[in-house]
């Protein structure tokens, strides 16, 4: 199975997967619990924006649909 990353949420009890998905029974897997404070998601979407902004200048053409290659 490639290497997938999924979320999911604990209710209290368990770890439950967002996504349904087949498991092989005692496939391996990676738990990394994530900080909820909303001062790491801001600060993250901030140098997201920042990186982003830098990535494109004032005179960047602009593509259309119709300019992908099929």
């Amino acid at each position: 199975m490639p290497l997938l990353s999924i979320t999911g949420h604990f209710d209290g009890s368990h770890v439950l997967l967002d996504e349904n998905i087949v498991l092989q029974q005692n496939a391996r897997v990676i738990v990394t619990v994530l900080d909820d404070s909303d001062k790491d998601r801001q600060d993250f979407l901030h140098l997201a924006a920042s990186g982003l902004a830098l990535a494109y200048g004032p005179d960047e053409v602009e593509y259309s649909v119709d300019d992908i290659k099929r």
